[in-house]
């Protein structure tokens, strides 16, 4: 008989325990300590194993200090308000939850959440031992999303409404393959992370653009060839004219929305 393959859970702690810290009420503990998203994230932990049966769970953290996104960008993330101290203190005590459960933590000076996920990816993605499942609370781990190989378990609204999105389903949802996501966020921004893209092109004109032509620099390359056939795919002069206009603009936020897959951690199977 083959052997079913041992399935991973890779957990992208912080945005799980931000989303339960705004779906939830504000708990207290007897002593008058904050523990509404850490009940949530109890929860969500106790969903994932009932629901998605791992052999393995992993929990990947932010660490508080600017990432490299921050040096090549000022204004990365700029936009966001300032973390409640009951968020703070929470996303803190949110390790003992992982070491009562025995799960692994991993993080990196530099780096987010999310770039820890993409290198562990990239470290078992020819294994045909293992499938991976990232258990997140947003949606920018999707552009790791391949076939059923990598899936993303995430938050559809509150924390008990969850949808599992492999690559069928991204495609089903965004009309494109999931790696080019980043070239989605490079034309249309990402407000949340204060990722610029080129304003004035919003989220029907970058998927047309994306479907046609997959990335940011084929974009380019056929706008310097011949820039006629963009009137056939319905895209107005004035929207021509700024993406002519802003190229680098297009390329460094596609770059600020790619996941690293090289994180500086030393990984194996817990």
């Amino acid at each position: 008989m083959k052997e079913k393959p041992k399935r991973i859970v890779l957990l992208d702690s912080h945005a799980i325990i931000h989303r339960a810290y705004h779906a939830l009420p504000d708990f207290m503990s007897s002593n008058g300590e904050p523990t509404g998203a850490l009940y949530g994230l109890s929860n969500m932990l106790m969903k994932i194993i009932s629901d998605l049966k791992p052999d393995y769970i992993v929990a990947c953290y932010d660490l508080p200090q600017k990432t490299f996104r921050h040096d090549a960008y000022d204004a990365y993330k700029a936009g966001r308000a300032k973390a409640d101290p009951a968020l703070i203190s929470q996303l803190i005590s949110s390790r003992k939850i992982f070491e009562a459960f025995n799960i692994p933590i991993y993080d990196a000076p530099g780096f987010e959440a999310d770039d820890i996920l993409g290198t562990i990816v990239e470290q078992f993605k020819k294994d045909k031992n293992i499938e991976i499942i990232i258990a997140s609370g947003d949606m920018d781990t999707m552009q790791l999303v391949d076939g059923k190989k990598v899936q993303v378990f995430t938050l559809k609204k509150g924390i008990t409404d969850t949808i599992l999105y492999d690559e069928e389903k991204v495609l089903e949802r965004f009309n494109f393959k999931p790696e080019y996501l980043p070239d989605y966020k490079g034309l249309r921004g990402d407000p949340s992370d204060n990722i610029i893209g080129i304003k004035g092109i919003g989220e029907k004109t970058a998927t047309t653009l994306i479907v046609e032509f997959k990335t940011i620099e084929n974009i380019y390359k056929q706008i310097k060839r011949d820039d006629t056939v963009f009137k056939g795919l319905g895209i107005t002069p004035r929207i021509l004219e700024l993406l002519k206009n802003n190229e680098e603009e297009a390329l460094f936020s596609k770059t600020l929305a790619t996941i690293r897959r090289d994180a500086p951690i030393d990984f194996k199977l817990p």
